[in-house]
């Protein structure tokens, strides 16, 4: 069972995520807040694996709620949900701990698939999000040897397509390969280049030298 919280202002909003949450069996709503104090005071000490997270909330904003909650529950995974596409707020949010980017144009489907891939150890993010990611680089031309070095030669086929924005499902379609096991390659990938999300995982790709 997968434990998961919320955190959003819109009643609206907040009240679809928990309908969408509460379809899926292995997936339990534990908490839910309308502002970054009241996830802070309240998220610290409750146990929960997955947070969704809003940026534009009343007082602090979910990039400072993510901080200190990282800082409390560095095990607890946080998918941020926004209208947010800047690529400075992007990179404030994976800075401050976030996993995962999503857009709340998203669907149900595109919701509960990133969940999934958290899940799995992946960092879903929405397709113009890993663009904006992908394109915060130097043009990629051919991997980096000495980066890729310790990769096998899937796995850097797998850092090669999330380089250039691919999602799970997409990856897996293209090397014939399950989802979840695209997940346990991408796992591996972060392990061995000691990173823990994608756009870090890209960067290394670049800059062998990066330092996170």
């Amino acid at each position: 069972m997968t434990r998961l919280a919320i955190v959003e202002d819109d009643n609206h909003l907040r009240a679809l995520f928990v309908e969408w949450i509460c379809t899926v069996p292995h997936l339990q709503l534990v908490a839910e807040y309308a502002s970054a104090e009241d996830a802070i005071d309240k998220l610290s000490e409750l146990p929960v694996d997955i947070v969704l997270m809003d940026i534009n909330l009343p007082g602090k904003d979910g990039i400072e709620c993510v901080r200190i909650l990282k800082g409390a529950r560095p095990e607890t995974l946080f998918l941020m949900v926004t209208v947010y596409d800047d690529s400075q707020r992007i990179f404030q949010a994976l800075a401050a701990g976030a996993t995962g980017y999503l857009l709340k144009r998203a669907q149900r489907s595109e919701l509960l698939a990133a969940i999934e891939e958290l899940r799995s150890g992946g960092s879903p993010m929405s397709s113009s999000i890993a663009r904006k990611v992908v394109q915060s680089f130097q043009p990629l031309s051919q991997p980096n040897v000495s980066a890729t070095s310790t990769l096998s030669e899937r796995e850097r086929k797998v850092l090669e397509l999330l380089a250039h924005g691919y999602a799970y499902k997409e990856i897996g379609e293209q090397m014939g390969i399950t989802v979840p096991t695209v997940g346990t390659h991408v796992r591996h990938i972060y392990d061995k280049l000691h990173v823990n999300n994608r756009a870090q995982a890209v960067a290394k790709l670049r800059n062998p030298s990066a330092f996170f």
